[in-house]
């Protein structure tokens, strides 16, 4: 298998290690001439400045994109048309149009399309996901998220709500194995062009509920989140990977195997590519979290809840 890596820069830098690591790198590609022959060069592959020249010149069979989230649709259309199987960093495209467009081009093309929601593949996350299947702690009943941070360098096009709170839109929807009704946020900005603090709620059936707290206001990095259970309560940490259990009997720290989420991710891809396993994250998916992003946004315009008919 063949891969190509479009986009070196914030994200794109960690694809290209992990792709080369797995021995399945075979080209990249970077609007900036400099960026793109120093990682040619880092990893021993042919290295272009333009989309057009790598389709022209290098025989490949996968690409991933880690380009602006504003770009990501024309990049996307282009390479399925060239029948590649595509996966697409967060969020897939900025309108859920432009997704649901993607979706049918992929499936016309009969091509593999996915998106990095890439905490599906944290250990934070999934052992979690484990707990709640089995039901060890009861039936889950809510989800608080909590990230703060400064604002990555490398975001232009967007704010908070589609750069980060899109991963606990993606990650709740993941643990109640269902996409919600209602959607009602608040969110502003201080320092920044786009909001940089949101607050989200997402009302699933049976009154279960996400809380989602998002901000680029504080310095300290922080990405956790509880799962309230009817017998305990599961709090878990995304950098450290930490999962403590509170119960009747007290805190209880969970040991379990820690592992590099974004390899996991890639590993996931490349095997349901090759039938090996099963797709994580279907670009139905995708799509959904881009249509809860963009209620997200409405309902903080209108100061009103926004209700949802998710397929």
């Amino acid at each position: 298998m063949k891969v190509a890596q479009i986009g070196t820069g914030g994200w794109g830098k960690n694809h290209a290690r992990v792709l080369s690591e797995l021995k399945v790198l075979s080209a990249v590609c970077d609007v900036d001439k400099e960026r793109s022959k120093e990682f040619g060069k880092k990893y021993s592959v042919n290295h272009y400045e333009s989309l057009d020249s790598l389709l022209e010149s290098e025989e490949f069979d996968v690409a991933f994109v880690c380009t602006p989230t504003s770009t990501h649709s024309s990049i996307a259309s282009q390479l399925i048309q060239a029948h590649k199987h595509v996966f697409v960093e967060k969020p897939m495209t900025y309108l859920s149009e432009e997704g649901e467009d993607l979706l049918e081009l992929a499936k016309k093309n009969k091509v593999i399309l996915s998106c990095g929601y890439i905490e599906r593949f944290n250990p934070a996350v999934s052992v979690v996901k484990d707990f709640v299947k089995s039901k060890k702690y009861g039936e889950l009943v809510m989800l608080e998220f909590h990230r703060e941070n400064r604002m990555p360098l490398h975001i232009k096009d967007v704010g908070i709500i589609y750069d980060t709170s899109v991963h606990d839109i993606d990650t709740a929807i993941w643990l109640f194995e269902d996409t919600p009704e209602v959607v009602f946020a608040r969110s502003g900005k201080i320092n920044h062009e786009h909001e940089d603090f949101a607050t989200i709620m997402l009302g699933f059936k049976d009154n279960k509920v996400a809380i989602i707290s998002s901000n680029w206001i504080t310095p300290t990095k922080i990405r956790t989140f509880n799962a309230v259970c009817t017998d305990g309560i599961i709090s878990s940490d995304f950098i450290s990977q930490d999962i403590t259990v509170h119960t009747k009997e007290g805190p209880k720290k969970h040991e379990h195997e820690k592992q590099e989420p974004l390899l996991v991710e890639i590993k996931n891809f490349l095997g349901a590519i090759e039938g090996k396993n099963e797709l994580y994250v279907k670009p139905r998916h995708a799509v959904n979290v881009t249509k809860i992003a963009e209620a997200a946004l409405l309902s903080s315009q209108k100061g009103a809840p926004i209700y949802l008919d998710l397929k």
